[in-house]
This record gives structure tokens, sequence and C-alpha cells, in this order.
């Protein structure tokens, strides 16, 4: 499995890393903490040298009941953080974090090479259209509602039945656009409890029969501190734990806030891989 960004040919055959940069007030681990050029950069380049593939940029918080805000508040936040990003590190591969196809363009429009897109395309009917037009991966996301009514949106014919339906939907529309590289996000949290977060995430293998790449965002979610009855800032252990559990279910790509340790993850899991193939054989 590959990913072709800006004509970048990105192996996904062992798991990346997407390292989440918040330029919110607002998130529910990070906000506030990179609303300074010396501060996204220090942590941007702290993930780069950790080794993240991807940097997510994200100007609109999508934590449940967040504020809403406007296009042109959001585009006033991620914007400046592209064009340092893109100039202070002109190799990386910078993921827009957004709905709007009019927040997306400006972002590609300054080097940026992936769109993250929350609603999967249905909040703004221009963003598949947007995709294909540049050429760009679109990582499409399952969610109910919006981030201000998604908690009050978690009943469920069949969980996973319903999820894969909108993701086989979701697919045959960008295909069928032309839409050559896409990923797919369950959305842990997004319009679902904690009991279906970890539903899904125990399903997780079922999602490789869409046969597109599998992102997985769980890093310090509330579905890892409420059950340990932490907070999201003591969540890096149990972060650690799932990542695991994400690797061995097919997870491709890894959205999270601590670069290091989720390669870590990694390398452990492909130690355990080869291992096993070695019994097997």
């Amino acid at each position: 499995m590959t990913l072709n960004c800006l004509g970048n040919l990105i192996d996904l055959s062992t798991a990346r890393v997407m390292g989440i940069l918040n330029i919110t007030p607002d998130s529910f681990h990070d906000g506030g903490m990179y609303s300074q050029e010396r501060q996204w950069l220090a942590q941007a380049g702290k993930m780069v040298g950790d080794g993240a593939t991807f940097i997510d940029i994200g100007g609109y918080s999508s934590r449940p009941n967040a504020t809403h805000i406007s296009t042109e508040e959001e585009l006033n936040r991620v914007l400046p953080v592209v064009q340092s990003l893109i100039t202070h590190f002109p190799d990386i591969l910078i993921s827009i974090d957004s709905f709007r196809s009019e927040v997306a363009r400006a972002a590609l429009d300054k080097g940026a090479a992936i769109i993250n897109d929350i609603s999967g395309g249905d909040a703004d009917d221009k963003m598949l259209p947007l995709a294909k037009e540049y050429q760009v991966p679109l990582i499409l996301m399952h969610m109910k509602g919006t981030p201000q009514t998604m908690t009050k949106m978690t009943e469920y014919d069949n969980l996973l039945e319903d999820v894969l339906l909108y993701f086989s939907e979701r697919l045959a529309k960008a295909h069928a656009l032309g839409i050559n590289d896409i990923v797919i996000d369950p959305g842990f949290g997004f319009a679902k409890t904690t009991e279906q977060s970890f539903e899904l995430l125990d399903q997780l293998g079922l999602f490789q029969t869409l046969e597109v790449p599998l992102l997985v965002g769980v890093s310090r979610k509330s579905m890892i501190y409420k059950t340990l009855g932490t907070s999201p800032q003591e969540a890096l252990n149990g972060t650690s734990a799932l990542h695991m559990s994400a690797l061995e279910r097919g997870a491709n790509i890894l959205r999270v806030h601590d670069v290091k340790e989720a390669l870590e993850c990694i390398s452990l899991y492909e130690k355990l891989k080869k291992g096993t193939k070695h019994n097997l054989a």
C-alpha cells in the first residue's frame, strides 16, 4: 500500500506516524500551546526529528462541544503555520485538518500535501472535487453530526455495519470522481461512546476489506483517560497500549501527539511480526 504525496510515494507496508499540531486555544490536550511561531516550529522540528512522516495542522478544534469558529478565523490560524513549516522544513509532508474546502485549498496552495476531513467530505460538497483537482491524498473520517452535536448522536442500528456502509458509500463516490489516494479513519470518539470506540478498535481488522489505508487516531483520547480514571496529560501509557492493538489489527498510520513513543510501538510490532514469521517457517 502506498500514498502519492506531491510525487513522493510513501510506502505503508510499515506503519507511519502523523504528528498532530493543533493551532487552537481549546483542543483537549494541547490547546494554546503552539500559538507562536517559535512554539510551532519547535514542536514540528521535534516531531520531524523523532521520525514523523506527516504533520497534521488543524485550526478548528473538534473536541466535543468545541467552539464553532468562522472560516476566516480558521484561515488566520493555519495559513501562517503551513507557510512557516514549508519554509523551515521544505521536505515536510503537511496534512491540513479541515472540513472546509476553502481552508484546504488555501493550505494546498501554500504547499500542503494531504487533506484530512473529519466530516468525510459531507460538510462541504467541494472537498472531494478539490482532492481530485490537486491530486492529493484524502483522509475520510466517520462522524455523525458536528463537534457541537456528536455526543448526542451515538445511536446505531449496528455500529460496525453502519460505519462500514458509510465508508463503502464515501469510497464509491470518491473513486467515481477519480480520486486515487484515499485513507479512512473510523473516528474514535466522534459520535461514539467509549464502549463503541473500543468495539471499533477490537474489530478494526474488518476495515481491511475496504482495501484502502487505515488511519487510527486514539492518542490521549477520552476512551483512554476516562477508562483509566486519569487525564489526557496522563494518558500516554494507555495510548501506547492501544497503538499496539491498532497495529496488530492493520493500522497503516497512527495520528499522534507523541511521535517518538508511537514509532517505538511500530518498531516493537515489526520485530514481533518478524519473530512470528520465523516461528511459522
